[in-house]
């Protein structure tokens, strides 16, 4: 992986930390005019930041799709909110597919860590669900479970892709799990936006870093040495075709 531009890079990622810290704090002060306006531009200049490390465009096209989720969430109404989740979903599935091109296989190799991840993740889910079932609105039920199945596949698949990413993996599934809880009217923390928006802001950063790492790591690995061949090898192949 070459970086495209990359003194746009530092300079883009100082963007994204200042607006998240804009967004976060208008949150914090009741500001809710700054945190509308700052809210959609997060995941855009995040995808800047990635594309000026040379991030692929599943990346690029993963966070734009959260820009999209973002934007709906905020408009209200549960068919905005459907289409948001749908957003949400289509940038999961992107980065499903980068952790199944580039990532490696969960748990570094070591048999018996995978299917003890993937038990837990699969419990995670299974609670979460059966947790939430009865208190979402009932129109609500499938799509939220069918979303849940997505996010927490996207999340156990950010394995493959190292710390980072499986921290923002699982800082997605926490951040969603605050929203559904509002949803299904959970008792809240105080001021639930702003820990949502801190989990998502802080998950997409880490997903993103997680990817740039695994393709930037992948790119420094050496080539395999070219094979060797037995002395004359080349004469008997030449006979062989005569």
């Amino acid at each position: 992986m070459t970086a495209r531009w990359p003194r746009a890079a530092g300079p883009l990622l100082g963007v994204f930390a200042v607006l998240a810290l804009v967004h976060l704090g208008a949150l914090l002060g009741g500001v809710p005019a700054v945190a509308q306006c700052t809210k959609p531009a997060l995941m855009p200049v995040l995808t800047g930041y990635a594309l000026a490390r040379g991030g692929p465009p599943l990346l690029a096209g993963a966070l734009l799709f959260g820009c999209g989720g973002d934007t709906f969430l905020q408009i209200g109404g549960d068919l905005a909110f459907l289409v948001g989740m749908g957003s949400f979903a289509a940038g999961h599935l992107c980065y499903l597919l980068l952790f199944v091109r580039h990532g490696a296989r969960p748990g570094g190799g070591r048999r018996g860590l995978t299917p003890a991840l993937a038990a837990a993740y699969g419990a995670l889910l299974a609670g979460t669900v059966v947790l939430l079932w009865p208190d979402l609105p009932a129109e609500l039920r499938i799509p939220v479970a069918g979303y849940s199945l997505l996010l927490t596949a996207m999340a156990f698949g950010a394995l493959r892709a190292g710390p980072w990413a499986a921290l923002g993996g699982l800082l997605f599934l926490l951040s969603d799990t605050l929203i559904a809880g509002g949803i299904a009217h959970w008792p809240q923390l105080p001021l639930p936006q702003f820990w949502i928006m801190l989990t998502y802001a802080a998950a997409q950063y880490a997903l993103t870093e997680g990817v740039l790492r695994t393709l930037t790591g992948a790119a420094r690995q050496p080539a395999p040495p070219p094979a060797r061949t037995l002395p004359g090898a080349g004469v008997a192949e030449g006979r062989s075709t005569a």
